[in-house]
């Protein structure tokens, strides 16, 4: 097994059903006094660029005093709608079972998302998940723009070299970023993108879900 599995959350984890849109719109208009026309495109980005992005559709200045207040406000109305976010999202078929197979194998994990560190926290410990994760040693959406950026963190926090670690992601992006990195990629077709595309852009393993807790082991393993 690898020494060390770093997870993506949104669509590989867990899904908001989405709840988590509402939640950024109502933490922008927040920050902004703006109510949210459009958002950025979000798949495989992370909340820096996708504030960035949007700010720009909406002819608004960004900064990074911006960027940290949206982070306050989003982590804060995660916090504040946990119990909806229970209510209406769910953790993905075998998410669990294979966290929790991971952790009895002495595996440490972590995540490597685009959340901001508190989000993540709350989105994952509503649906029991951070119990199996070192979520310390994670990287976020505060540490960078980019997966491989991002990836590079975690495995320094986690003391990690790359060739010892394997990220597991629902996104071209997170493909990509983990080639990059020199991270071995396992990816889920749990999100928007096909098991072909996945494919198609360079996975080594592509499953289909982690609903098959020995086929997603194995599949960690190779």
């Amino acid at each position: 097994m690898p020494e060390l599995v770093l997870w993506d959350i949104d669509h590989t984890l867990m899904a908001t059903r989405g709840l988590g849109g509402e939640l950024w719109g109502e933490a922008f208009e927040q920050v902004t006094g703006v109510p949210l026309r459009e958002q950025a495109s979000v798949t495989g980005s992370t909340e820096r660029v996708i504030l960035r992005e949007t700010a720009r559709l909406h002819d608004l200045p960004y900064s990074d005093d911006l960027f940290a207040r949206f982070a306050d406000a989003l982590g804060a109305v995660h916090v504040r709608r946990a119990a909806e976010l229970r209510e209406r999202g769910h953790a993905l078929p075998g998410a669990a079972a294979v966290l929790a197979a991971l952790a009895e194998r002495g595996v440490h994990q972590s995540v490597v998302t685009g959340n901001v560190h508190q989000a993540a926290e709350v989105k994952l410990a509503v649906f029991g998940l951070d119990t199996y994760l070192r979520l310390d040693n994670g990287a976020y959406g505060e540490d960078g723009e980019g997966r491989p950026e991002l990836l590079h963190a975690a495995l320094k926090r986690s003391d990690v070299a790359p060739a010892a670690a394997v990220f597991v992601g629902d996104t071209p992006a997170d493909v990509a970023g983990g080639l990059e990195a020199g991270v071995r990629v396992v990816a889920v077709a749990t999100g928007k993108t096909s098991a072909s595309e996945l494919w198609d852009v360079g996975a080594e393993v592509v499953l289909d879900d982690l609903a098959d807790t020995g086929r997603a082991l194995a599949a960690l393993r190779a």
